[in-house]
């Protein structure tokens, strides 16, 4: 038993250590460890990094919206610092992997002109663009649920939008081939193999997060902000599929920043539906 929860405990903070910037450093490293093998099993823990993340970025998003000024400007203030607050958590990591797709797959409709673009660090007219859209958009989405809902609901929401989307990109691991340079790749490791065992883990995270939220707030359709994510996932899934006949970790990092603000859409487009 001690072994088991041992084991888990390092798969976590190796997740943590390669999705954020919190420092897991020093002995602390050395005792984590480090192989392809436990690189895979960490990707069970990456809802989990989510609830490290989206409880981070919540917990902002509450505290700036109770001491800023009661006036409308503040939830966009608001709503701009929580997201610059969860950027500089994760290092930009999932931003930078939306960018690098937009850009190989709007910069060429050739499957290998395409990956060796997205292999290119500069950043192009299509990701430059991409990075100001999604921005503006995730911004404009946290200030409108600010506006809509109780701040204990929005900061719950911000919670639930950072787990439910790093669960997403798993399924497209596990049901899409690795494309690309796979001596290189960063997704090379996630990509060998992701088991059953290791998606169950993962959905269970995403699952304890979402009862969390209807514990919250029952009254808020989360349903629908899940089926919004889950339509960002089989979008992206189709596109990938479609254009590069499999997955690139850019392309993972582009679903989950997709996922999450369709997890904010969806919610705010059911708003109406919602049990009062």
């Amino acid at each position: 038993m001690l072994e088991l929860l041992t084991q888990f405990i390092r798969h976590y903070l190796l997740a943590v250590q390669f999705f954020t910037r919190i420092p897991v450093t020093g002995k602390l490293a050395e005792w984590v460890g480090f192989s392809p093998a436990m690189l895979r099993a960490s990707a069970a823990h990456f809802p989990g990094v989510g609830w490290l993340v989206g409880a981070s970025s919540a917990a902002v998003l509450w505290g700036l919206a109770r001491a800023l000024p009661e006036v409308p400007a503040s939830s966009w203030v608001a709503s701009v610092l929580c997201t610059v607050f969860s950027v500089l958590l994760t290092g930009a990591f999932h931003e930078d992997g939306l960018a690098d797709t937009v850009d190989g797959l709007g910069g060429s409709s050739n499957r290998e002109r395409a990956l060796d673009i997205m292999k290119d660090s500069r950043v192009g007219t299509y990701g430059a663009l991409a990075l100001v859209l999604i921005v503006l958009l995730k911004v404009g989405l946290l200030a409108m649920l600010l506006q809509l809902a109780t701040l204990p609901a929005a900061a719950a929401t911000v919670f639930g939008a950072h787990v439910v989307s790093r669960l997403m990109p798993l399924f497209i691991i596990r049901g899409l081939p690795h494309v690309g340079d796979t001596q290189q790749s960063k997704s090379k490791p996630l990509a060998d193999q992701i088991g059953n065992g290791s998606l169950l883990a993962a959905t269970v995270w995403a699952g304890l997060a979402l009862g969390l939220l209807y514990r919250l707030a029952p009254d808020m359709p989360w349903w629908a902000a899940v089926l919004g994510s889950a339509l960002a996932l089989a979008w992206m899934w189709r596109l990938l599929q479609r254009r590069l006949g499999g997955f690139t970790g850019d392309g993972l990092g582009a679903t989950q920043q997709l996922c999450e603000v369709a997890f904010y859409l969806g919610l705010l487009l059911a708003w109406p539906l919602r049990a009062v």
